[in-house]
């Protein structure tokens, strides 16, 4: 284990045996990322704030559920990805209005950060139509940086199956975004001159 998940099932422990302070340093480790886990799901930065907080609620309550066979940051996104479910279901998929320009970083990957800002709400509208399930595999694995055994883990489900909607939801992602073109009309070799 790294010594991240050392700390944090050390914390736990502490936490179980009566140190508040101890589920302080927990939340203080994990606020960034279940935050920003809540903040691409939801696309609403007050329901993210409610959905992050919740999730840490659900986690004081059931800290005595987690079981140490998994990372705990497992544990917790996977309750995250679950708050952010219930959220969307009780919301019924209505459209949330666009981030404003100052919640949300430019894509570091861009060279132009005027141009990563400008293709942001793009692929915000982009990721607002996905499915749930496709949207949650696409923010842990594109944008979280988690691997596909990870996410796989966090949201129990076979490795199969997360490849498999990651593979569908950035075909929909690049058709929505104008990346992926039909097939040419034009047999290979034909080149219509």
């Amino acid at each position: 284990m790294t010594d991240r998940a050392d700390c944090d099932i050390e914390l736990i422990n502490q936490y179980l045996a009566g140190d508040l302070n101890a589920f302080t340093e927990l939340v203080s480790a994990h606020e960034d990322r279940v935050f920003a886990i809540c903040l691409r799901m939801l696309r609403n930065r007050e329901a993210a704030l409610d959905a992050a907080q919740d999730t840490f609620l659900t986690v004081f309550r059931k800290a005595g559920k987690y079981k140490a066979q998994a990372a705990f940051s497992t544990w917790l996104y996977r309750v995250t990805v679950n708050t952010c479910y219930d959220y969307l279901r009780r919301q019924k998929r209505s459209q949330a209005d666009r981030l404003p320009d100052g919640y949300d970083l430019a894509d570091p990957a861009s060279s132009d950060a005027f141009e990563a800002a400008d293709v942001r709400p793009d692929i915000e509208a982009a990721l607002a139509v996905l499915s749930p399930e496709f949207r949650a595999v696409v923010v842990l694995v594109d944008l979280q940086g988690m691997s596909l055994e990870q996410a796989a883990d966090t949201l129990e489900a076979p490795t199969g199956t997360i490849k498999s909607r990651l593979f569908r939801a950035r075909r929909q992602l690049a058709q929505s975004l104008g990346n992926l073109r039909p097939p040419s009309e034009h047999p290979i070799g034909d080149l219509g001159a």
